[in-house]
């Protein structure tokens, strides 16, 4: 059974309609899941009502067997992280941490003790006299963790947390998140936009679409296995063609013009989307046969440090994107205008019906 469950949750507003339609997801103990989608899909309501700030339209929410779906926050023992951090700005480190043990009464013995504990754990130790103020984004944020983690709560709730912070800094907190998570033990659902930190952070990923739970699963499953052109698309860059499957002496081939593709298990015959992730195509000056590479001329090139990223054309003008990882001299490999070989394998070609695109 779950550690922490939601139960066929929706959320609707009068005006605005369902926010969350219908949702059910599952937290096993000490696991780390992110709530992954765009702005508008209904995380942020879903983590809401997961700490009780909000109480779903229909639905149950479940902590370790107990129905809690009506329970106060207060009540709920979960650590809440906002994204953007809710400090006190008139008190210092120490008094921001002990806040929520000062309101629940604990003696100052153990609240002094456990907020040194807490403040070594987040690496800010010596900062306790420092007012908040004086602080960068990111030690703000290791405050605001540590405020939620010092009442030992039984889950962890982050709400964007990092999305305040510059891209360094955003790497070095993830890590930082990472730590602590697998230090504790402690169940936590992590709510971004940003599919890197989905990614990177989490023990699985949900991925919410229009208020609905499109699809669950290990990084790895979301990233090489999406469900839907939705998922293909969010999680990651992709280049995407329309194209037909049809019969061809005797197999199914993807027919998408100048690209001719062997099919073993077609998903679906006639109309389709086809998708290819830019890593997976590579360029190549030696020729390739027709089945798995074409001809293209080079349109850009864009050397970003760690990539090469270039784009190409086909024949009949189909634009795709190509990353190749950088050499010393990858910069100038390819010129633009240049003709080149690009080639692919068939395995990392994604087909989904057209209903499926909508």
């Amino acid at each position: 059974m779950p550690f922490l469950e939601l139960r066929d949750i929706s959320k609707v507003y009068p005006k605005s309609g369902a926010v969350v339609r219908g949702l059910t997801l599952g937290v096993q103990k000490g696991e780390l899941i992110a709530l992954l989608g765009p702005s508008g899909c209904g995380k942020t309501t879903t983590l809401r009502i997961l700490a009780g700030l909000l109480e779903p339209t229909s639905g149950r929410v479940l902590l370790n067997g107990q129905d809690i779906t009506r329970t106060p926050p207060y009540r709920r023992n979960m650590g809440l992280v906002f994204q953007n951090y809710a400090l006190f700005p008139h008190l210092n480190v120490e008094r921001n941490v002990a806040f929520g043990l000062e309101v629940r009464g604990l003696s100052r013995r153990e609240i002094v003790q456990r907020v040194g504990e807490v403040l070594d754990l987040v690496r800010l130790s010596g900062f306790e006299k420092r007012s908040v103020r004086e602080l960068s984004g990111g030690q703000q944020q290791r405050v605001a963790l540590a405020r939620a983690l010092v009442i030992q709560p039984d889950v962890l709730l982050l709400d964007e947390p990092l999305s305040n912070l510059d891209a360094k800094l955003r790497e070095e907190m993830r890590s930082e998140i990472r730590r602590i998570q697998r230090e504790l033990g402690i169940t936590t659902v992590f709510v971004t936009h940003d599919q890197l930190e989905a990614l990177t952070l989490s023990d699985r990923v949900a991925v919410m679409y229009r208020g609905e739970l499109v699809q669950v699963g290990t990084p790895q499953e979301i990233y090489e296995s999406p469900s839907t052109p939705f998922v293909a698309g969010f999680v990651g860059r992709i280049n995407v063609i329309e194209g037909e499957v049809r019969e061809k002496d005797g197999i199914s081939v993807l027919d998408a013009g100048d690209i001719q593709l062997p099919l073993r298990n077609p998903p679906h015959y006639g109309k389709v989307w086809a998708m290819i992730r830019p890593h997976r195509l590579r360029l190549q000056r030696d020729p390739v046969s027709d089945t798995c590479g074409i001809k293209v001329r080079v349109v850009s090139v864009a050397y970003s440090g760690d990539l090469v990223r270039y784009r190409v054309a086909t024949h009949s003008g189909r634009v795709l994107d190509v990353e190749q990882i950088t050499g010393p001299d990858s910069w100038e490999l390819i010129a633009v205008g240049e003709t080149i070989y690009l080639s692919w394998s068939h395995g990392d070609w994604l087909v989904f019906p057209p209903e499926e695109a909508t």
